[in-house]
């Protein structure tokens, strides 16, 4: 599948497109377009542009997700994950991360800040009824299936 990608800053065409690491790879990572250094305290969230729009086509969205590494050495998530972009949406892609550590994180130019992931999704109709079909958990909830 080809995606329509705009940069939206020529300063940023060094950059790299969203690209897969490895072959088996599902989220493509994307880069920060940064001038300066971005600080990320314990705590705080920042809004990090990636100088990058998407035409993606109907039917799909993308997915905007942490990186493993990211959350696991450094404590920093992609706040909202998965957060959407839809199909009509043109304008630049941007990443919420949050630190969730106990030590400031720095992200400079270029640094890969989260991934993207092409999905296909369907569009649901919801239906008013009075019953729902049974199933063997029906409503059984929270903890419900045990540990």
């Amino acid at each position: 599948m080809k995606i329509l990608v705009k940069r939206l800053n020529n300063e940023f065409e060094d950059l790299p497109l969203p690209q897969y690491q490895t072959s088996g790879s599902a989220g493509m990572d994307i880069y920060a377009a940064v001038n300066d250094p971005v600080v990320i305290n314990p705590k705080e969230i920042v809004l990090v542009p990636t100088s990058l729009a998407i035409a993606l086509p109907d039917g799909y969205e993308a997915q905007v997700r942490s990186r493993s590494g990211l959350a696991s050495k450094y404590g920093v998530f992609a706040l909202n994950a998965p957060g959407t972009i839809d199909s009509d949406y043109r304008g630049e892609i941007k990443v919420i991360l949050a630190n969730f550590g106990n030590e400031p994180f720095i992200i400079n130019r270029g640094d890969r800040i989260a991934q993207l992931v092409v999905a296909r999704y369907e569009k649901a109709v919801f239906e008013i009824v009075d019953e729902l079909p049974d199933t063997y958990r029906n409503d059984g909830g929270f903890g419900s299936t045990g540990i």
